[in-house]
């Protein structure tokens, strides 16, 4: 039996919960998904899935095999792709979705450049900070920030991210330069409101251990656009991620502190609806995304006026 269609079904049965439901996408009957899966198991030496009749649930051996197996057929479908692209158009429709903070500054100004490329794509692109049900909204791809939850999504890192606490240099020559996180309880901290989704504070890695803060401040707003213009202002300091603040940085209108103590990276990521096959203008626009963040300028350009 083809190893590949053993990947495939399983990948299928896990992330739709039913081998009826899987075995509907692809016109066979259930139960030769389930003699697939018995193969596959077979094959490996391990259970996958725990079956009942009113429920499929994955083994922690299942869950750590499909990450893997969805990475695979991921990578596959772009080897295919990359093979006939020669000969093929990309067409049709995106439907991108981004967080709204991110997206105005990071995706939509890609976005004509990459049209010009692909004359026959056309875009719709959707700006919010909630989160966006990928699938069941029919979205081909959303982009994110940060730590990712656990999901049936396929994630590809496209960039790191890190968050810097930064401040102009006329508010830390007036207040002076924290050296230590404990210090900041005693700076004008510009905070993300609690209503807001990020809750737990500021980030700092401290004798070797990740602790968050959430120093006070007369100031906090939910929006964090306007925690980085009133950082701008010199009203104190902030907590920005790179992808916000890198150009004022280079242009040294933002200066870093505590970089002693900055957290470890987190990334930014396409998600994808687990599919066989990617269409060519997603493996495309994924691609596109990725070559435009791994260049270093890219990032201080873009928040260069």
């Amino acid at each position: 039996m083809d190893r590949l269609k053993q990947i495939e079904s399983f990948a299928s049965v896990a992330t739709r919960g039913s081998l009826t439901a899987a075995a509907q996408l692809e016109g066979v009957a259930p139960a030769v998904m389930g003699r697939r899966i018995d193969a596959l198991e077979a094959r490996l030496g391990v259970k996958l899935l725990l079956r009942t009749t009113r429920r499929i649930t994955l083994t922690n051996e299942g869950s750590a095999f499909l990450e893997d197996c969805q990475r695979l057929l991921v990578e596959f479908a772009d080897a295919e792709a990359s093979v006939s692209a020669g000969g093929v158009k990309a067409s049709g429709l995106l439907r991108i979705t981004a967080p709204a903070g991110f997206g105005r500054r990071h995706v939509a100004p890609l976005v004509p450049d990459f049209l010009a490329q692909h004359p026959e794509v056309s875009i719709s692109l959707n700006l919010s900070d909630r989160v966006v049900d990928i699938g069941g909204e029919g979205y081909d791809c959303a982009v994110r920030v940060g730590d990712l939850p656990d999901s049936s999504l396929v994630s590809l890192r496209l960039a790191d991210n890190r968050r810097l606490c930064v401040a102009t240099p006329a508010y830390l020559k007036r207040a002076g330069v924290p050296q230590h996180p404990a210090e900041l309880s005693r700076h004008a901290c510009l905070m993300l409101s609690s209503d807001a989704s990020q809750t737990r504070g500021w980030a700092f890695k401290v004798d070797g251990e990740l602790s968050y803060l959430r120093p006070g401040g007369r100031l906090d707003c939910s929006d964090g656009q306007v925690l980085h213009d009133w950082c701008l202002r010199g009203l104190g300091l902030a907590w920005r991620s790179t992808w916000e603040v890198e150009g004022d940085i280079a242009a040294g209108r933002l200066r870093t502190v505590l970089d002693d103590f900055a957290a470890p990276p987190n990334g930014i990521y396409a998600l994808l609806p687990q599919r066989k096959h990617l269409p060519l203008r997603l493996r495309l626009w994924v691609d596109f995304l990725k070559q435009s963040y791994a260049r270093p300028e890219y990032w201080t350009a873009a928040g260069l006026p």
